[in-house]
């Protein structure tokens, strides 16, 4: 089913890349994708994306929640959680806004929480402490 909203199609279908599937080439989708398969490219989607335990990314990742159970290697930017699962293995840089790693998951790279707070709010806080005041 799709629909207009803020001038953007959006989609509620789920996308499928099935085991013994292998694309060369970048994706872009308005909607979900499930990756069972082989991606070598870049993955673009503005919903989920799930990669089960068979899939890989060779490639950046950009989407807005993941849940990783698969190989990826490359760069991953996820807007909000990035879940990764016992079974995964990342071998490039993580950008998230909330991470959740369970026991078992290989990761190699560094990790940036993306940072959500307004700058105004950040030099209002309390917890600025004066020389003068330590004694």
């Amino acid at each position: 089913m799709a629909k207009l909203n803020e001038n953007e199609l959006t989609t509620t279908n789920i996308n499928l890349v099935g085991l013994g599937t292998e694309i060369n080439g970048d994706i872009a989708t308005n909607g979900d994708i499930r990756i069972d398969g082989i991606l070598v490219g870049n993955l673009s989607a503005k919903g989920k994306v799930v990669l089960g335990e068979t899939g890989k990314i060779k490639g950046e990742l950009t989407c807005k929640n993941s849940d990783i159970s698969g190989i990826v290697e490359g760069k991953l930017t996820v807007k909000e959680l990035l879940s990764l699962k016992s079974t995964a293995r990342i071998n490039g840089d993580v950008s998230v806004g909330k991470l959740a790693i369970e026991p078992g998951c290989q990761f190699t790279g560094y990790c940036n929480m993306l940072d959500k707070e307004p700058q105004s709010v950040k030099s209002s806080n309390n917890y600025t402490e004066k020389s003068s005041d330590i004694k």
